[in-house]
């Protein structure tokens, strides 16, 4: 490279700095002050989902790459970013894992302080991409059965000529006792099969009585009104929020479990976000003429956590409630869904107005403590036979011995 690049990136993208440092002067903004005044001074923006990236922030500024260390781009104007000839790249998947396990980690609580089994219940799993195609297997090995809704790829194999097992979402509704979403948030004009609005009043109607809510995808696939309502009724556990980044508060008090948008945190989906874009820009460089070294992520993690310890087992090892008990017992030594539920509402009732609850929703985020995927976990002690493929498979956890 000639010139050093000028590189503007979200202060919460981790190892932005390391990752692309030696491209050229890496300054670090937080995401909603990324204006197009800031946009003015920088060849490469680095974004995170708090910054809408349309022509309005980029048309007649340097920049001429973009890079979103997200999984999803729906804050992202593509075509309007095609049109100016700004590059593109962002991180599918990246954060998968994250947030499967912040899935898997909420059910056991709520199967936990419910007293109820887990094994046994039917998953009803709403789009099977990144997260719900990881997370389907992930629920059988714990037990459950799994209905999956997924039209795009229902449509896609139709049109192969070939059998799919997706069904309509009435279906999967109808046959289910946790429902559990995992959409992108697409509009009429973007999709054949859009999901803004997706679970609206018909949607929660058609569940079963009783039946568990999930939505770890978009605040703004589900209604409001209907959520609030929904929330009294039937054990919801929400990460996302309509109106975000100001959820209802009545809502918030009604859930079973909330968190502020950070199921996909876990600090190796960010890193391995940043390591996506990084070698993004690399190949954007390359194709211009201009090498760059590759970087290597594996500092930005440090070493393993230290293991977990079997809880004593259970009385009857063969009960599904105490089974569920168990690996709830055993899976929040590796993160505590309850303690980040304390967390978000004690942040929230502290603040006033809707200004104080958005900055505190930020600020949540911001300060969001480590958590590593349960991969790097080693469970120590005994594992009770009836639950090795529940820990290994499920958890995903590794059984020392």
């Amino acid at each position: 490279m000639d010139t050093p690049l000028r590189i503007l990136a979200d202060a919460n993208i981790p190892a932005a700095t390391d990752a692309s440092g030696a491209l050229g002067r890496v300054r670090l903004l937080p995401g909603r002050e990324i204006t197009r005044a800031e946009a003015e001074g920088a060849d490469v923006l680095l974004v995170r989902s708090v910054t809408p990236v349309d022509a309005a922030l980029l048309e007649g500024t340097p920049v001429r790459f973009v890079g979103s260390a997200t999984a999803g781009t729906d804050h992202v104007d593509r075509p309007a970013l095609g049109h100016l000839g700004v590059g593109f790249a962002w991180a599918p998947g990246s954060n998968a894992t994250s947030v499967v396990e912040h899935v898997l980690a909420a059910l056991l609580a709520v199967a936990a302080d419910r007293g109820e089994a887990l094994a046994g219940k039917t998953l009803g799993v709403v789009g099977t991409g990144a997260v719900g195609g990881r997370l389907a297997p992930r629920a059988e090995a714990l037990g459950m059965s799994i209905v999956a809704s997924d039209p795009p790829r229902a449509a896609a194999a139709e049109a192969r000529g070939e059998a799919h097992p997706y069904v309509p979402l009435d279906a999967v509704l109808a046959q289910t006792d946790v429902v559990t979403l995992h959409t992108p948030l697409t509009t009429a004009a973007e999709s054949p099969w859009p999901t803004r609005g997706l679970f609206g009043a018909d949607a929660f109607a058609a569940m079963r009585p009783g039946a568990w809510f999930v939505n770890a995808a978009r605040g703004g696939v589900v209604d409001a009104t209907a959520l609030r309502r929904e929330a009294a009724r039937r054990p919801c556990v929400l990460d996302v929020w309509p109106g975000e980044p100001t959820p209802d508060p009545e809502t918030v008090g009604l859930a079973a479990l909330g968190s502020p948008h950070v199921a996909g945190y876990a600090a190796d989906g960010k890193v391995r976000g940043t390591a996506m874009l990084a070698a993004a820009l690399r190949r954007w460089l390359a194709a211009g003429g201009a090498e760059a070294a590759p970087w290597d992520e594996s500092a930005a993690l440090g070493p393993d956590p230290p293991p977990v310890a079997a809880p004593p087992a259970p009385g009857d090892v063969e009960d599904p409630v105490a089974q569920a008990a168990w690996l709830d017992a055993l899976a929040r030594q590796a993160f505590s869904v309850r303690a980040e539920d304390a967390r978000f509402r004690a942040a929230l009732d502290a603040a006033g107005g809707a200004a104080e609850r958005a900055a505190a929703f930020a600020d949540l985020r911001r300060t969001y403590p480590a958590r590593r995927e349960w991969a790097h976990y080693a469970v120590e002690g005994e594992v009770p036979a009836p639950l090795r493929r529940a820990v290994a498979d499920g958890l995903g956890m590794r059984i020392a011995g």
